[in-house]
């Protein structure tokens, strides 16, 4: 607990890389800061591994309410949208509450206009409130291109008030025209709210440059501390090495870098070599849709049976709260001193069906236990994919603890 090595890597892959998108400039910086900190901090293997990525830069995006009231809103266009036409759009917009309620409009209500889906995230410490919205910025694109509509804007997946819009990726399909999407701040949104309310007749007008440039090869970046007697069985921990390019991804996954990263060096200074190999996984493009753990799922499929339990940090640096398993049944008596150990730093045990986090979440299907360390995440989703996820929002002392959880889980 004592430790400030998860603070220190954090830190520094924020201030040395930044912001790191997949395939851009500052990815190519995050993986070489990787494999230089791997051996600074002295794993015996290192070692990265290709994963081709989509690289999409946003550009501008700008918004205004043009009638009745003239009033800039603050936008961000949401991962792998496409551009406005040249010079923007400038139309109406018609409001729905959900996206289950877009899908009942009637097209002639909705035609030619930009679709504003106004849903509000609700707070929650293990961020259940994320999942019911967050199907309104990855499908909302679709579901108002299907009825005609030239944009959508989504209120932001996020519980903060501010004026930062809340990114994150979005889906199109090729049965239908693809729109431009943004979300606006929900400072914004409440304002935009309150326009349609007293005047049903809102026109804004809309800019974005967001634009692919191909796909890169970005990479997996794996250190490793080999076990000393067992050195084919695995203890897999795991975050994501890229971010969103508005912050600089301190949260998300900064945070989780260093945890686990950390957590591996602090068994190796206190213990020594380990009797197992800990291999730790800086994950390519999570952001885009899980693509650097499919990719290290097809190529290590042959040995995913070596890896005794797998977990992954990404869920920023609120203090672990509870331990979640997926152990066969008779597993769990083994597990108890790992319990007795984490509850003497507040962590409880929890339920026995854990998911393990979003890169390792293609583990279990194939026969692999994941434990799932779960963080207070009240406040994440204030910073989550905005510009203010940035290094002072982390906690040290929190930071510390989680640290100390998944090295005590490892061990």
């Amino acid at each position: 607990m004592s430790s400030d090595l998860a603070y220190q890597v954090v830190k520094s892959l924020t201030v040395e890389v930044g912001p790191r998108i997949a395939g851009s400039e500052g990815d190519k910086r995050a993986v070489l800061w990787a494999e230089n900190k791997f051996k600074e901090l002295g794993f015996d293997k290192i070692y990265k591994e290709p994963v081709r990525v989509r690289n999409w830069s946003r550009g501008i995006a700008d918004a205004k309410v043009i009638s009745p009231y003239q009033q800039k809103l603050f936008i961000s266009a949401l991962g792998g949208s496409v551009a406005t036409p040249e010079g923007g759009l400038i139309t109406q917009v018609v409001m729905f509450d959900s996206l289950a309620s877009l899908k009942q409009a009637e097209t002639a209500s909705v035609q030619g206009k930009i679709v504003f889906i106004n849903q509000r995230m609700q707070r929650d410490r293990a961020g259940k409130g994320y999942g019911p919205v967050v199907i309104g910025r990855s499908q909302g694109a679709i579901e108002a291109a299907k009825l005609g509509a030239k944009a959508v804007l989504i209120r932001s997946v996020g519980t903060d008030n501010s004026r930062f819009a809340h990114t994150g990726v979005m889906q199109y399909s090729e049965k239908v025209e693809k729109i431009p999407a943004g979300a606006l701040s929900n400072a914004d949104a409440d304002n935009l709210e309150a326009m349609l309310a007293a005047s049903k007749d809102v026109t804004l007008a809309v800019e974005m440059r967001a634009k692919e440039h191909g796909w890169q090869t970005s990479y997996n970046v794996i250190g490793e501390f080999t076990g000393s007697e067992h050195p084919e069985e695995i203890v897999l921990i795991g975050a994501h090495l890229d971010s969103w390019d508005e912050g600089t991804g301190a949260l998300d996954d900064g945070a989780g870098v260093g945890i686990v990263t950390g957590a591996a060096k602090l068994i190796n200074s206190l213990t020594g070599q380990p009797k197992r190999t800990i291999r730790v996984v800086l994950y390519a493009s999570e952001e885009f849709g899980l693509t650097g753990a499919q990719e290290y799922t097809r190529r290590h499929k042959a040995e995913l049976g070596n890896i005794i339990v797998a977990a992954e940090s990404d869920f920023g640096a609120g203090e672990i709260y509870q331990i979640d398993t997926l152990f066969a049944p008779d597993a769990l008596q083994a597990a108890k001193p790992l319990f007795t150990a984490l509850a003497r730093i507040g962590v409880k045990q929890g339920n026995n069906q854990a998911g393990g986090g979003p890169d390792v979440s293609m583990l279990p299907k194939h026969g692999v236990p994941v434990v799932s360390l779960l963080q207070d995440g009240t406040y994440y989703f204030d910073y989550h994919h905005t510009a203010n996820d940035t290094l002072d929002k982390v906690d040290p002392k929190s930071l510390a603890q989680n640290q100390a959880a998944y090295a005590l889980l490892t061990y």
